[in-house]
C-alpha cells in the first residue's frame, strides 16, 4: 500500500494512493488500527507521510561512501541524531542556513524507514516484522558545521530547518520484501550525482534495527535514516553545494521521487 499524508481543512489526514491514481481516505491511527475506506478524497498539500517521534541516523553505511570519503568500513553502525525540526514536506524548499551560516550544504539520499510498533531487542529475524514502510528521504547536511564547528558532533551540521525532506508517500513493508535491492539516487538540476543500490549497505535494514533496538526502545513513528551512497557534494572534485535556486530530486525504486527546490533562510 501506497500511503500519503495531505492536509485537509480540519488538518493532516492519511489516503491510500490507488492504482488508478485516484485516493480513498484511512481510517484510524497508521501506527495502530486503520483501514482503508471506500470514500474516495481528493488531496490537499501534500506533506512528509509522517511527523516522526525521532529521526535516527546512520554514517558511513555504504561501501562506496565510506570509501570516497577516505575512511574504513565501520565495526559497528554509525549512529547519530538529527532533531525533528528538520523535517520538509515535498515540494516545499530546503533553506540555507543564514543565521548560523553554511556555504557547504549538501545532499544525500537515503532510503527512510518507519518503525510501525515499540521495538526493542528485534532479532535479525523479526526486525521487519517492526518496520511499518519505507520512503525517500534527504539527509542534507551542513558540511562546515558538520565537520569543523560542531565540536565533534554531527547533530549541529544535520539539525537545521528543513534539513530532512520526507516523501512522497509511505509505501507499506509488503510492497518491498527486501529494502536492501532498490535502485537510490539524487538527481540535482537534473544531472544525475549519485545512482547506486540499497545493496550496497554495510549493515542492511534487518542488522540497523537489531542494533538500534538493542537495550533500548525504538517508538512507533521512529524514522531510521539508512545512510547515503558515494557520489556527495562534498567529495567531488570540486566540491558541489546546494545554492539558493536549486532544484533537488531523490528517487528510490518502488518509492517514488521526492523533490525540494532551494532557497536562501529569511532572517
Amino acid at each position: 500500500m501506497k500511503i500519503l499524508r495531505h492536509l485537509t481543512s480540519r488538518g493532516p489526514a492519511y489516503a491510500a494512493l490507488q492504482a488508478d491514481g485516484s485516493t480513498r481516505k484511512i481510517a484510524g491511527d497508521i501506527f495502530g488500527d486503520f483501514r482503508v475506506t471506500d470514500r474516495a478524497v481528493v488531496p490537499g498539500k501534500l506533506l512528509a507521510p509522517l511527523a516522526p517521534v525521532n529521526i535516527l541516523a546512520i554514517g558511513l553505511n555504504y561501501k562506496k561512501h565510506a570509501e570516497e570519503g577516505g575512511k574504513g568500513v565501520p565495526e559497528w553502525p554509525m549512529l547519530f541524531l538529527k532533531s525533528t525540526n528538520t523535517v520538509q514536506n515535498p515540494g516545499d524548499p530546503i533553506e540555507i542556513p543564514q543565521k548560523r551560516a553554511s556555504t557547504e550544504v549538501d545532499f544525500e539520499c537515503e532510503l527512510a524507514v518507519v518503525i510501525g510498533r515499540r521495538c526493542k531487542n528485534a532479532t535479525r529475524v523479526n526486525a521487519l516484522d517492526f518496520v511499518l514502510g519505507y520512503t525517500c528521504a534527504n539527509d542534507v547536511s551542513a558540511r562546515d558545521w558538520q565537520q569543523r564547528w560542531g565540536g565533534g558532533q554531527f547533530c549541529q551540521g544535520k539539525s537545521f530547518d528543513t534539513f530532512c525532506p520526507l516523501g512522497p508517500v509511505l509505501v507499506t513493508r509488503d510492497e518491498i520484501p527486501n529494502p536492501n535491492k532498490l535502485a537510490i539516487k539524487t538527481a540535482l538540476n537534473g544531472r544525475t550525482m549519485q545512482d547506486w543500490n540499497t545493496d550496497d549497505m554495510c549493515f542492511d535494514v534487518p542488522a540497523l534495527i537489531e542494533f538500534l533496538s538493542g537495550s533500548k526502545t525504538l517508538l512507533p513513528g521512529t524514522v531510521i535514516l539508512t545512510g547515503t551512497p558515494h557520489g556527495v557534494g562534498f567529495a567531488r572534485k570540486p566540491p558541489v553545494f546546494l545554492k539558493a535556486g536549486d532544484t533537488v530530486s531523490i528517487e528510490i525504486e518502488r518509492i517514488g521521487t521526492l523533490t525540494n527546490p532551494v532557497v536562501n533562510e529569511v532572517v
